[in-house]
């Protein structure tokens, strides 16, 4: 049984492995720090790791992204894409302290992972706006301090799961910006498992532009556009070797095994351009109903 590392226990990365690769084939082992996942897997430990990648209201997760690129050598398996409902996780105001037009007036303070406030910013400016915001390491830990606390005026922001897990009521379902919110994981290492086909396979690479080429970037879009090659993101990060210099990630609608896409990749680097694989992955989403595991 292989081993998949995930940041938990009780959070969402756990919420969404556990619902397209089930129960039965592998074993999850939860680490409270991503750079843990990453790691973990890196060294051995597990043969798998979840990354969470992309999220519809914040875009990339930009370090992961640079643990991917700059840390880690660890090929893209799969990817999915998981809906994320935010919740606000407490106990009850005590009596005498609920305030008319605000339940949530009591709570002092609310706990949960760096990117939630802007995914919950119009909530919390409505009904939270007296309250301090502490970071956590994950949304599932917020949620388990506030059951420690066991603090009426301490809320924590998290998936039901944590809720379930952890003991504790929910206070407001929903409260994220907009009901739409998706998250996209990435499903890393070494091992390849055995999936089942999906509808759509995906590539991403990295691409380093010649420092002397006026144009590259150019060249580089239009070896993709006239093959009719889908570039479904593509966004430029600093290579942190010199100011200035950059690097393009490109998440690609194709294969390797097909002819167009390998040769659109000679084409660039026939210009001088630097193209690095990240991985060649079949992507499945939570929408269509797609299951990697049957």
């Amino acid at each position: 049984m292989k081993k998949i590392a995930i940041l938990g226990p009780s959070t969402f990365s756990e919420e969404s492995t556990r619902h397209f690769l089930g129960n039965e084939r592998f074993e999850y082992v939860p680490y409270k720090l991503i750079s843990d996942v990453f790691n973990a897997t890196a060294a051995g430990e597990t043969e798998l790791g979840v990354i969470p990648i992309e999220n519809t209201l914040e875009g990339s997760v930009h370090l992961h992204v640079d643990w991917l690129v700059h840390e880690v050598d660890l090929p893209i398996r799969a990817e999915w894409v998981f809906p994320i409902d935010m919740n606000l996780i407490g106990f009850a105001a005590p009596e005498g302290l609920v305030e008319e037009g605000n339940p949530f007036a009591h709570i002092r303070k609310v706990m949960s992972h760096h990117v939630v406030p802007a995914q919950c910013s119009r909530f919390m400016k409505q009904y939270l706006s007296g309250a301090e915001f502490e970071p956590v390491s994950s949304t599932a830990e917020g949620v388990r301090l506030a059951a420690t606390l066991q603090d009426p005026t301490v809320a924590a922001i998290g998936p039901l799961i944590a809720s379930v897990n952890y003991g504790v009521p929910v206070l407001q379902r929903e409260i994220q910006n907009h009901k739409d919110n998706m998250t996209r994981f990435l499903l890393v290492g070494q091992e390849a498992p055995e999936l089942e086909a999906s509808e759509q396979i995906k590539t991403t690479i990295l691409v380093t532009l010649p420092e002397d080429f006026p144009g590259a970037l150019h060249q580089v879009l239009s070896a993709f556009a006239w093959r009719r090659i889908n570039l479904s993101k593509i966004e430029s990060r600093p290579t942190k070797k010199k100011l200035g210099t950059y690097y393009f990630y490109i998440d690609l609608v194709g294969s390797l095994d097909s002819v167009l896409l390998p040769a659109a990749i000679q084409e660039i680097e026939a210009i001088g351009c630097q193209v690095r694989i990240l991985g060649c992955y079949p992507s499945y989403s939570f929408e269509m109903g797609e299951f990697p595991i049957k």
